[in-house]
Formats: C-alpha cells, structure tokens, sequence
C-alpha cells in the first residue's frame, strides 16, 4: 500500500473580477506526516511564477467541511450545497480558492483510509526525530 496519497483538484481563484478563473492543483498526504495535509499550487497559477505549497492541519480540512474554522494562515469554510473556501494569508496577500467538497470529501476519506483519525500517533517515529533534531548539538 502507498504511503502517499497525491490528488489533484480544480481550484477556482476568487479575485476582483467577476469571473473566477479555474487553477490547477494538488492536495497531499503523507502517513510520515499523519497530521498534515498539503495543497500545492503549480508555478504558473502563482503570482510569483514558482510552485506554493501551504501546510495545514488535516483535521482543519476536515472540520471546515462543516462550519467556518481557522484563526491563523490558512482558514477553511463550507460554501453553498458543494464548494469549500481555503483562504491562504500571507504578508504578500490573501488567496482565496473555491474548491468541490466532493474531491476534498473524496480526498480525505482516502486518508483516513491510510491513517484512521485518531490513530496518527502510531505512524510517528519520535525516537528518530528526537536523534534527528539532537544531531550536531553535542
């Protein structure tokens, strides 16, 4: 079984203008990382022409299925019978993407698949990440 799990999705850009343009891109999950989720952007859909990848916690992208959560960077909402926002603030700027709630629905669903919620836990080494981050302090 993988231990990746790489879905692409149709974002749709939320800017000024009236119309929405559609952007490719892609959300991530790794069962070495069972608590994040990451949406990549490729470097044409960016402002700054190289690829944005924003980390967050799955259980945000899970709880902002159902109602408005996040305080910090990255914010998640439900929109209308089947879009969810994803709001991504940075000091250059706000991006706000709609996204089909049946892809993240279909996306996170194969995570839990991978790594059932509440067990994420057993997938993380600490003893190697604790000799990782001591490495060289001696």
């Amino acid at each position: 079984m993988s231990t990746v799990i790489e879905q692409p999705v149709e974002a749709r850009l939320v800017a000024a203008a009236p119309r929405m343009p559609s952007i490719p891109a892609t959300l991530h999950y790794d069962r070495s990382d069972p608590f994040a989720v990451r949406m990549t952007f490729p470097a044409p859909a960016t402002l700054e022409g190289v690829e944005v990848c924003w980390t967050f916690a799955r259980e945000l992208l899970t709880a902002g299925m159902e109602d408005s959560v996040g305080y910090g960077d990255v914010r998640v909402r439900p929109y209308g019978y089947d879009r969810t926002v994803l709001e991504f603030h940075a000091p250059e700027g706000t991006a706000v993407v709609h996204v089909r709630s049946g892809e993240v629905r279909k996306f996170l669903q194969l995570t839990t698949e991978l790594v059932p919620v509440g067990l994420e836990h057993l997938q993380v080494d600490l003893d190697h990440d604790l000799e990782e981050l001591m490495r060289g302090t001696c």
